[in-house]
């Protein structure tokens, strides 16, 4: 599918800001292969009964984007009113509230809001819906149980590496497929000198040298737009 260029160096921006400064508990994936397929992984807010857990999520966006709004959708699964058994996520930010003007940054932000306030008027799953109207210990109990099982083992991985090429449905980038068989084999870590000593040194100056390479990837691309 192709997007106007005008299009796509938005994309760009917006994915580098989003990159370079990410909002709370929101961490956005480069699929380099694809900008238009938006990831992000989502910390459940503490409070909730999503706390502890990590929630892998996509935006994808339409032909006519952004005329249109992108169609978000949780990769994991979740129990929440707001989200049907399937994934699909019902906002109104993604909905009748959306404008050309809408940015990714806000639009991942209310997703994140909604795991803290959810609608059950509006409910995709109308059983959470129910349970949170009329016995939320049920609910929370339900919600909880969800996160144990989907989200907390994606919370005790760690977080996806920043770039995803190539990353399926399931969140697994071909890039972690690669460094796993690599991991056996007692392979490098990777081809960049940096990177390999930050891994050595610090992890928090290995997330920034990776937040570094994508920075540098993205304005590249938006050089050739």
């Amino acid at each position: 599918m192709a997007y106007p260029a005008a299009v796509m160096k938005r994309l760009a921006v917006e994915l580098s800001d989003l990159v370079a400064s990410p909002p709370e508990g929101i961490r956005v994936l480069l699929n380099e292969a694809q900008l238009t397929d938006v990831r992000a992984e989502i910390e459940g807010p503490a409070g909730t009964p999503f706390e502890g857990g990590l929630f892998q999520m996509r935006l994808c966006l339409p032909a006519d984007f952004p005329a249109s709004p992108p169609k978000g959708l949780f990769v994991t699964k979740i129990f929440h009113p707001n989200v049907s058994t399937s994934g699909d996520i019902c906002v109104n930010v993604l909905k009748r509230d959306w404008t050309s003007e809408t940015t990714l940054r806000h639009v991942l932000m209310v997703i994140r809001c909604l795991l803290i306030q959810p609608f059950p008027d509006s409910a995709l799953n109308e059983e959470a819906g129910k349970l949170l109207l009329e016995e939320y210990d049920e609910y929370d109990k339900r919600a909880r149980l969800m996160t144990n099982i989907h989200a907390m083992c994606l919370a005790k991985r760690g977080p996806t590496p920043l770039t995803a090429s190539g990353a399926n449905a399931g969140g697994t980038s071909s890039a972690d497929t690669h460094a796993g068989k690599k991991d056996k084999e007692g392979g490098a870590e990777g081809s960049s000198p940096t990177l390999k000593k930050a891994k050595s040194d610090n992890p928090k100056a290995a997330a920034g040298a990776a937040a570094n390479s994508t920075m540098a990837k993205v304005k590249k691309g938006l050089k050739r737009l």
